[in-house]
C-alpha cells in the first residue's frame, strides 16, 4: 500500500501560479509511475500529467502542455506540479496518484490515490 498526501492548492487569480506537492510513503519501492489527475464539477477525472519515477520522462495532456511542469525528487519521495498561466478552466480538485507498471501516460496505470486538493482560479 502506498500513501499519498497532496498539498499546495488554493485560490489564485487567472494568470497566476501554484505549486502542488505530493509526498509518498509506505510501499514506495513498488512505485514506477506518479501522476496528477484533476476533476472539475460535473466532469470526469482526467490524467493531466504523469512521470516515470525512475527515468523522469514526463507526459502532459494537451490542456496543460506548455503551462504545467511535473517533476519529482526521488530522495524525498515527493512529486511536484508547477502550474503557471492558470486559467479559470483549471479550477478543479487535483489528485496525486501512483502506479506500479510504469505506464505513466495511461490513466489506467494508477491505483493509489491521495485525498485531493482544491485549486480555484478566479477570472
Amino acid at each position: 500500500q502506498v500513501q499519498l498526501v497532496e498539498s499546495g492548492g488554493g485560490l489564485v487569480q487567472a494568470g497566476g501560479s501554484l505549486r502542488l506537492s505530493c509526498a509518498a510513503s509506505g510501499r514506495t519501492f513498488s512505485v514506477y509511475s506518479m501522476g496528477w489527475f484533476r476533476q472539475a464539477p460535473g466532469k470526469e477525472r482526467e490524467l493531466i500529467a504523469g512521470i516515470g519515477w525512475y527515468d523522469g520522462n514526463p507526459y502532459y495532456a494537451d490542456s496543460v502542455k506548455g503551462r504545467f511542469t511535473i517533476s519529482r525528487d526521488n530522495a524525498k519521495i515527493t512529486m511536484y506540479l508547477q502550474m503557471n498561466s492558470l486559467k479559470p478552466e483549471d479550477t478543479a480538485v487535483y489528485y496525486c496518484a501512483a502506479g506500479s507498471k510504469g505506464y505513466y501516460f495511461r490513466a489506467s496505470e494508477y491505483n493509489s490515490w491521495g485525498q485531493g486538493t482544491q485549486v480555484t482560479v478566479s477570472s
